[in-house]
């Protein structure tokens, strides 16, 4: 029996889940499973879908339905919870479990270049992914604040605007949760002053595709170190099959 396997979100254009795990039954022998990306142009398609897939074991969520899909789940953990941010689901017994693996991938790949002095850090976005980055930075100890394109001051949110030299001397990596810079619109990027930034600075994409987004090649130029959302997307995805496949 045909296990499945999916991505919902919109609009899906270019799925590397979808490339991603087709790749891996082919490479690890499994004749068993199939991989779809579901397109669905609202989160109430969702019981439909599932209804339509009675074969259907798993899938992850992407944009914009990382905190819309809450109001389906059976059970969460408790950092779904806390996050109000789910980007994984299996389905067991016909209930619907969340998880959040953006966490452990985020995680895993920005812990690689990150420094002593990288203590402050500006969230630029405030979707479900941040959700995430703001558990890990909290985990982490590290000082953050949120950066978005509606200032907030009740929610204690930035605006672009407030990004100053001396904030910028304080908060020295910045991470892009925004879908800025994703292809095809290739020449978009964060409005932050970029010539601000200092080899100090450690500036982390979710966006890997192009590999190198506008915000990342602004930031190299000026010395700072920087990493895309790609390792951080397989070891995504491996934490997913993972738990799509627990009994």
């Amino acid at each position: 029996m045909i296990r499945e396997y999916g991505l919902i979100g919109y609009p899906l254009s270019h799925s590397f889940s979808q490339k991603y795990f087709t790749e891996k039954f082919h490479r690890d022998g499994i004749h068993d499973a199939i991989f779809h990306a579901f397109p669905i142009p609202t989160i109430d398609y969702l019981p439909h879908l599932i209804e339509e897939h009675p074969l259907l074991k798993g899938f992850a969520i992407t944009i914009p339905y990382k905190r819309e899909v809450m109001q389906f789940l059976d059970t969460k953990t408790e950092a779904v919870e806390k996050m109000q941010a789910c980007n994984c689901v299996s389905i067991r017994h016909g209930k619907l479990h969340g998880y959040n693996t953006d966490v452990y991938g985020f995680e895993q790949s920005f812990i690689r270049y990150l420094k002593p002095h990288h203590t402050k850090a500006l969230i630029l976005g405030t979707g479900g992914a941040s959700s995430a980055v703001a558990f890990v930075l909290d985990h982490l100890h590290i000082d953050y604040r949120y950066v978005s394109r509606h200032r907030d001051v009740d929610r204690h949110i930035l605006g672009y605007a407030d990004i100053s030299e001396n904030m910028l001397s304080l908060y020295t990596v910045i991470i892009n949760c925004t879908p800025l810079g994703t292809y095809p619109k290739v020449d978009e990027a964060p409005e932050i002053p970029y010539q601000l930034l200092t080899e100090k600075h450690y500036l982390f994409d979710l966006v890997y595709n192009p590999p190198k987004t506008k915000f990342l090649s602004l930031g190299e130029k000026q010395g700072a170190a920087v990493q895309n959302g790609y390792d951080m997307l397989i070891l995504q995805a491996e934490e997913n099959w993972k738990l799509w496949n627990e009994e």
